[in-house]
């Protein structure tokens, strides 16, 4: 999968997760920072992602999950 359709998708899941405009969404937004994700909300993108990409995301691996920039270099690293 290209790097841009993961990114694509990322930006997707995020912005219906949260209720956002995709638009409004880039590589550098900061999930908790930006878009004033909880704990549960980011652990719920979380499995969210996992389900669409079929990679699992360790706890210690979601903590780097900073960006979407930061997701999308993990999943690209490790989508089956």
């Amino acid at each position: 999968m290209e790097r841009q359709e993961i990114l694509n998708k990322v930006i997707t899941l995020v912005a219906d997760h949260f209720e956002l405009d995709s638009a409004s969404l880039t590589g550098e937004t900061n999930l908790m920072k930006d878009i004033d994700a909880d704990s549960i909300d980011f652990v719920e993108l979380v499995l969210e992602m996992e389900d669409e990409f079929g990679a699992e995301i360790s706890d210690e691996d979601a903590e780097k999950l900073i960006t979407i920039n930061n997701t999308v270099d993990y999943i690209a690293s490790r989508a089956k």
